[in-house]
């Protein structure tokens, strides 16, 4: 089983949206994936129609030594299951750090079902934090959508310093995201992300109206406007990935 993020260190920049919709990529080209929404927001647990609950709250989900399986659901998506995403999950900081060895913690949990998913795809709050040092202790690699924009550009440096320092880093896959190629401005950055950053994927995720359209009908593009730019910029991007994790 792969496990890979949705991660970024700045809110807003099409995360969760991303983690939804390479979810049901990924699962529409074969793979049986997990959902594990760590925003207590919740929004990809709303956007997949998974009930907002964690049965005994994230100190259950965290502290339990019987594993994931009661918090993992069935979707109406094939080969989509989820572990949603409650409010008790603002609090996960504080419980990892009452734990043995937290940064390991979250791939400890994941372990013992890796032989019944080909992906687990994790979806972190915006933050630098013991909640996000433990996402990387368990990711292969880290996918980190970068809006053409200075502050998100630099978000990007800052993760990759700070991962510097780490004996066994995951590997880091920023692609652009939100691109409104109306605009120059975000051209310019765009173009200079990819020239300055080996590992950006060449996929870009456009900016478009039918991307807000997820959360009303909650479901992922691919299932309600399949042959839009974006799902189909989705569908490249989730082959991309793969190929390169893969190969």
């Amino acid at each position: 089983m792969k496990i890979l993020a949705t991660y970024s260190i700045k809110g807003g920049v099409g995360k969760t949206t991303s983690a939804v919709n390479l979810a049901f990529e990924a699962a529409q080209a074969g793979a049986r994936v997990l959902v594990w929404d760590l925003d207590p927001q919740g929004a990809a647990s709303y956007c997949l129609r998974a009930k907002p609950k964690l049965k005994g709250g994230a100190d259950k989900l965290v502290g339990n030594k019987d594993g994931l399986d009661r918090h993992i659901r069935s979707t109406e998506f094939t080969s989509i299951n989820v572990i949603a995403a409650d409010f008790s999950l603002r609090n996960l900081d504080v419980l990892l750090d009452d734990v043995k060895k937290p940064v390991e913690r979250l791939g400890r949990l994941l372990a013992p079902i890796a032989d019944r998913y080909d992906v687990a795809l994790l979806d972190c709050p915006p933050s630098i934090s013991l909640a996000s040092e433990s996402v990387f202790g368990a990711a292969e690699a880290l996918l980190v959508p970068t809006i053409p924009a200075p502050l998100s550009a630099r978000t990007l440096t800052q993760l990759t310093e700070f991962l510097a320092d780490w004996d066994e880093p995951p590997l880091v896959l920023p692609f652009v995201s939100m691109l409104d190629r109306r605009r120059s401005l975000q051209r310019e950055i765009a173009a200079d992300l990819h020239s300055n950053w080996p590992n950006m994927l060449a996929t870009d995720i456009p900016s478009a109206a039918i991307i807000e359209r997820m959360s009303q009908d909650r479901a992922p593009l691919g299932a309600i406007a399949p042959r839009s730019a974006a799902a189909r910029a989705y569908r490249t991007l989730w082959t991309e990935i793969s190929q390169r994790l893969w190969r």
